[in-house]
């Protein structure tokens, strides 16, 4: 029988029982739920240890505040509440929006930083690079707050909400595009292309999100096969991998790409093991890596930032017993912890509609490396460059990646163009968890 667990928004398949336990008689549908969620946390909970031991369910007015209650702060920054429709959805990347990120430049710059093809900005034809000037006819200042962050009203995910955007382009003209925001399904390979660099062959892949196709058996990306099929195909000698706008998703996607990634030699030895509370350690598991195709790679140079996170943390942990990981960007974001969906195992969540995904286990690569709270520190710090398309020679952390392959080194000038973001461009870690929700 099959598990499921969550790193970041996504699905991880293993052998856990689903039946959900039958809730005592509660005094009211709203305390029942409570009741619901502290019990099911005292069972599954990878800190389940530091929940307080007598809890007033009455000293809570939603269970979203009861949930943030009784975490364990500060490390636990990620366990939340959905609904199971949206659990699912964002399994396999249905998302409703406007569909696209956006990024701040050090000099307050506002530009679309991605944009997913099937969403209604994407049909629109927007693309990375685009400066967005005004938002509903006012221009981009007037939305900071005292705080010194952004809120641009822009309104709920729900499908028919209206805004209209002005665009100065990258030849100069301007443009105003209204956009209705509408269901789409979300890709997750945002470029790939093939560089010279350094005599040698550079596949480039800019991944978005590790999110699972629908309806695979097992559980895995035609679009991460595809693109690995491209640069195996291309004969590529080395790979950058661009993660800075990735928060995470399925581990099952991350062991599928940990595979095509390791060394045919290492093919069968340890990947990670993942560790639950106490009370679960039976269900304590090894995977070890088991090789795809015929890329043989001694390093791969990931571009990160604070916003990469989770399952893109894994892949990075994974591979580096194995080889050499160069990271260009910023430190990434820091979770080595992971989540599984639980209303499956309470009857009361599950007729509720209430999803429950909090951290219930944790992760460790073949060196036993598992806490990096403070996330993988950058070996080269480079601003972000959203200013220009994907690929572009001339995007800071792109080029700073290809000057590696060349020199061995990243010049001080181009390392100088590191800034800490005054704004991030998504907090990834509220509403439904959805990695990067695009607006």
């Amino acid at each position: 029988m099959r598990k499921l667990a969550w790193i970041f928004g996504m699905v991880w398949m293993g052998l856990w029982a689903c039946d959900p336990k039958d809730d005592p008689t509660p005094k009211s549908p709203e305390q029942g739920v409570k009741k619901a969620i502290v019990d099911t946390m005292r069972e599954w909970y990878f800190w389940n240890g530091r929940i307080p031991t007598t809890i007033d369910l009455n000293n809570f007015s939603s269970n979203e505040e009861l949930l943030d209650g009784i975490i364990f702060k500060p490390l636990d920054r990620f366990s939340y509440l959905t609904t199971q429709e949206a659990f699912n959805n964002s399994f396999v990347g249905r998302n409703a929006g406007h569909g696209f990120g956006f990024a701040f430049t050090a000099d307050e710059r506002l530009y679309v930083s991605f944009v997913f093809n099937e969403s209604p900005a994407g049909k629109d034809g927007w693309k990375r690079g685009w400066e967005i000037t005004q938002i509903n006819g006012k221009p981009i200042a007037e939305y900071k707050t005292a705080s010194g962050g952004y809120d641009f009203k822009l309104g709920g995910p729900d499908p028919g909400i209206s805004n209209s955007f002005t665009f100065r382009l990258p030849d100069g003209t301007t443009t105003t595009r209204t956009n209705i925001k509408a269901e789409y399904q979300s890709n997750s390979v945002l470029d790939q292309r093939i560089f010279e660099a350094g005599g040698k062959k550079v596949g480039y892949w800019a991944y978005q999100s590790f999110r699972a196709t629908a309806g695979l058996n097992p559980i895995r990306s035609s679009e991460v096969q595809s693109s690995m099929e491209f640069f195996q195909s291309q004969g590529i000698q080395e790979l950058i991998i661009d993660l800075r706008y990735n928060g995470g998703g399925s581990v099952d996607v991350c062991t599928q790409i940990s595979n095509y990634l390791i060394q045919t030699a290492n093919s069968g030895r340890l990947m990670y093991t993942n560790k639950l509370n106490d009370l679960k350690s039976a269900s304590n598991a090894s995977v070890n890596f088991s090789k795809i195709g015929n890329l043989n790679l001694t390093r791969v140079i990931f571009i990160t930032s604070r916003s990469s996170a989770s399952a893109s943390e894994l892949v990075i942990n994974n591979l580096t017993p194995y080889m050499q990981v160069v990271i260009v960007g910023d430190n990434t974001f820091g979770k080595p912890v992971g989540s599984f969906p639980l209303s499956r195992y309470s009857r009361t969540l599950l007729d509720n509609n209430v999803e429950l995904v909090p951290i219930t286990f944790a992760t460790a690569n073949a060196q036993g490396k598992a806490e990096y709270f403070d996330g993988f520190p950058a070996d080269f710090r480079v601003g972000d460059s959203p200013q220009f398309p994907w690929g572009d020679p001339r995007d800071l952390r792109l080029a700073a990646a290809l000057q590696y392959i060349q020199t061995g080194n990243v010049s001080g000038r181009m390392a100088d163009t590191y800034y800490k973001p005054k704004w991030e461009i998504i907090d990834a870690f509220k509403g439904l968890q959805q990695e990067f929700p695009a607006f």
